[in-house]
């Protein structure tokens, strides 16, 4: 390979989901509508939340910004990925693919621990009821929300500054439908061994202790479960934490899927089929997991949109 091809480029070429030109106006059909559907599903949770002082409580709070971290997240990758279907373009400039992979890692990063402060609200909130709003105080979750970002932030700029030390070749073609961190490493010139160790660390690390911690904060909050006499204390605690667990479930659950897609095929077109799951599906998912499952919410909700329906009509009565 010649040192020449791999100096300076302008930029990469994302191989996508399908070379198949019949199929692209259907990927950009149903990718389009998904991605509607999760920004208005979000969004819809962040102003129900946000209009109802009654969901005004810290794991509200959180719900609030797990939302707000999706649409971010789907933001990352997906409007990208429309405008390559519809100009039946392939290219991504070299900073557009840098910053991709900067914002995927915070988002990404950010949903992880949010699940597992999450999580914990719960096991305050169920093993310890009556000292539930004296520890999870205001400053507490403001605290764990900003730590959250911080901590992500600081790791997604350190893999970006490794990165822009790599050489690559031009016309580098990723074999995915983004810039991904772990396909932008394989198809670098030049040597990605510490890249490699620091994405190693830094996933074992962000990745295993929040699940730990979201493990542990189930175990107590089951033998808690266990504890209670009566059945209806059972069910309403219980039910609290059903959306979260599902919501947990699907995230790892995907993102696990697309390692053991990744390990057991070589072909990169199923990986890129599986990274959808947790990349498009899951942020889709979450808003109606948290709406059909959790009663306070689907009343928020019901008044947000009876209010904007009113509305709607008196605009429309007064124009007339």
């Amino acid at each position: 390979m010649e040192a020449g091809n791999c100096t300076e480029i302008s930029g990469f070429l994302l191989r996508g989901l399908s070379d198949d030109p019949a199929l692209q106006p259907l990927l950009f059909g149903l990718f389009l509508a998904m991605y509607l559907v999760t920004m208005l599903g979000n969004l819809l949770i962040i102003l129900a939340i946000l209009s109802d002082p009654r969901l005004h409580t810290p794991m509200y709070f959180f719900l609030c910004n797990l939302s707000l971290a999706d649409i971010c997240f789907t933001s990352t990758t997906v409007p990208k990925m429309l405008v390559n279907l519809q100009t039946q373009s392939k290219a991504i400039s070299y900073m557009g693919c840098l910053t991709q992979v900067y914002c995927f890692l915070i988002f990404v990063g950010v949903d992880n621990l949010l699940l597992a402060v999450m999580a914990y609200d719960r096991f305050v909130a169920i093993c310890h009821p009556l000292h539930y709003m004296v520890i999870m105080s205001p400053r507490l979750c403001m605290f764990l929300l900003l730590i959250s970002w911080a901590i992500m932030s600081w790791v997604a700029l350190l893999h970006m500054l490794l990165t822009m030390q790599l050489a690559f070749c031009i016309g580098t073609e990723i074999p995915h439908f983004f810039c991904e961190l772990t396909e932008l490493l394989k198809v670098a010139c030049s040597d990605t061994l510490i890249n490699n160790i620091c994405l190693y660390v830094s996933t074992a690390l962000l990745g295993v202790f929040p699940l730990i911690g979201i493990l542990c904060s189930y175990s107590q909050i089951a033998a808690s479960l266990v504890k209670m006499s009566s059945s209806t204390s059972k069910h309403r605690a219980f039910s609290t934490c059903g959306s979260h667990l599902c919501v947990v479930s699907l995230f790892y659950g995907t993102g696990l899927g697309v390692y053991l897609s990744s390990a057991a095929t070589q072909s990169s077109e199923e990986s890129s089929v599986a990274s959808v799951m947790y990349t498009v599906v899951t942020p889709m998912l979450n808003p109606f997991i948290y709406s059909l499952r959790n009663k306070d919410v689907k009343g928020a909700l019901g008044k947000l949109l009876s209010r904007a329906a009113t509305s709607a009509l008196w605009v429309t009565g007064f124009k007339a």
